[in-house]
């Protein structure tokens, strides 16, 4: 039985696929033979069920293997040349194309959760569902939606609910704009794939922060952007170095996240919003400020949005409904000239004819509603409940073995382990024990930093999860 590379960056199912696939290409199952039970393969190999399962599901879908109720899993007489048919190669269809696919550690994490609903999920970006306005966003799908001809809408989105964002904007983030000057996205993500498709050229230099969400985008390398970092402490990036940047590289772009940044939690300092401003301004360089996280602020204060000081007309603005409400409507906005509104706008008619206008009614009456700000106060205070849990549990689980940043709002801990740990290997043992969660890896660091995200995982969840957390590291440690 051969060896998996337990180091690699390649998942272990495409492992024990790829040399599947070579041995049967060399005959050593030949067509028509039976494979090992998965349990056994799985045995074999000291790996879980689960990851044969991925294994074999793979080979079916390239035509390779086939099964057959009752009697196990066969490899297949029609792709060996008894008949002169040819499925596609979809595997090298798959591997193709511009647009690259996820970081191996998040695809990893993806399939985790497939294979088991029930693992405890410190990964997920996103609010778990006991976070969220249910019942509320129920009454208004419910009792308040207007009837109203469903065709497609204003490329730009909605216009109620770019009315009401321009209220919103200004009442809870020191923002002034028109309606003419927000399009509606399905979400930030949308928002930054508009940006670097359509305002940046293949070859392009950006600055983005380090650590940073933005590393974690296979979409700024597939549109042939030449990223460079700023360093991160507690109080965000340094913004002098931009200069070094600018004057070595060119950058045309700076991509940041200054309040609660994800991964680490940091809050850009008021004497940092305005030096940076002031570069920015002095250089001519465009600034997109993500800030899903803003209304989450522990204290009910927002920090200010880097767009309301913005006298140079140097940031682009892009907020979420998803991380102060619900993922799955799908509701992003972005505040920019509205030149670059109508040529985004344009482009994004080309890939959809614009969003649903259902979700984006949605969202204008929940804005609107007495609903909004109960919701908001609800949700700081869990989150801040569920912060102070996942810390405890830290501190029982791994005293003196890791430490954290102390977020004032958001939804992720930002760790470091003190004792040297493989990424790949800590993120294995976890899955073994069924929770899950983001290497610091995936957003540019060193191995031994992880992101924890006690926002998705359930509150009666996060004991139990850190618990696993902490036996996994200490047997990958021991």
């Amino acid at each position: 039985m051969w060896e998996l590379d337990r180091t690699s960056t390649k998942p272990l199912y495409k492992q024990i696929a790829d040399e599947l696939e070579q041995k049967i290409a060399y005959g050593e199952f030949p067509a028509g033979s039976l494979l090992p039970s998965e349990r056994k393969l799985a045995d074999q190999l000291g790996v879980n069920r689960s990851t044969v399962v991925l294994a074999y599901s793979e080979l079916r879908s390239l035509g390779i293997l086939e099964s057959r109720l009752g009697s196990g899993t066969w490899v297949s007489v029609t792709k060996w040349g008894v008949t002169p048919k040819h499925t596609p190669n979809w595997h090298r269809y798959a591997e193709g194309g511009s647009f690259l696919p996820s970081p191996p550690f998040l695809r990893r994490i993806r399939e985790a959760l497939e294979l088991d609903p029930s693992m405890i999920d410190f990964a997920g970006g996103e609010l778990a569902a006991e976070l969220s306005p249910l019942e509320e966003l129920h009454t208004i799908m419910s009792e308040k939606l207007p009837l109203m001809y469903l065709g497609y809408d204003n490329p730009q989105g909605y216009e109620p609910l770019r009315d009401t964002l321009v209220s919103f904007l200004r009442e809870y983030r020191g923002i002034h704009t028109a309606a003419s000057s927000i399009l509606i996205t399905s979400g930030s993500q949308q928002s930054l794939y508009l940006i670097t498709q359509c305002l940046l050229s293949p070859g392009d230099a950006v600055a983005i922060e380090d650590p940073s969400y933005c590393y974690s985008l296979p979409m700024f390398q597939s549109a042939g952007l030449r990223l460079f970092r700023l360093p991160v402490d507690e109080q965000g990036i340094h913004p002098d170095d931009l200069y070094e940047l600018y004057h070595k590289h060119r950058i045309k772009m700076i991509f940041l996240n200054p309040n609660f940044q994800n991964p680490t939690g940091a809050l850009l300092s008021p004497e940092r919003r305005e030096r940076l401003l002031h570069i920015a301004g002095e250089l001519g360089l465009p600034i997109v400020e993500d800030d899903p996280f803003s209304m989450t602020a522990y204290d009910g204060t927002p920090a200010p949005s880097l767009k309301s000081a913005d006298r140079a007309g140097s940031v682009l603005y892009i907020g979420s409904f998803s991380k102060m409400a619900a993922s799955g409507l799908r509701v992003g906005w972005m505040v920019a000239p509205h030149s670059i509104v109508k040529r985004l706008s344009d482009a994004r008619q080309q890939m959809d004819f614009g969003l649903s206008v259902v979700p984006q009614q949605v969202a204008a009456q929940f804005l609107n509603s007495r609903y909004f700000l109960p919701h908001i106060d609800r949700l700081r205070s869990r989150l801040r409940h569920k912060r102070n849990l996942t810390i405890a549990a830290l501190e029982r689980e791994l005293p003196g073995m890791i430490r954290w940043r102390h977020p004032e709002g958001g939804l992720h801990l930002w760790c470091t382990i003190a004792p040297e740990v493989n990424d790949g290997k800590l993120l294995e043992a976890c899955i073994q024990r069924g929770m899950v969660f983001v290497p610091g890896s995936v957003y540019g660091s060193a191995s031994g930093h992880v992101r924890l995200t006690y926002g998705r995982a359930n509150t009666e969840d996060i004991p139990e999860g850190i618990s696993r957390f902490a036996a996994a590291l200490r047997s990958v440690l021991n």
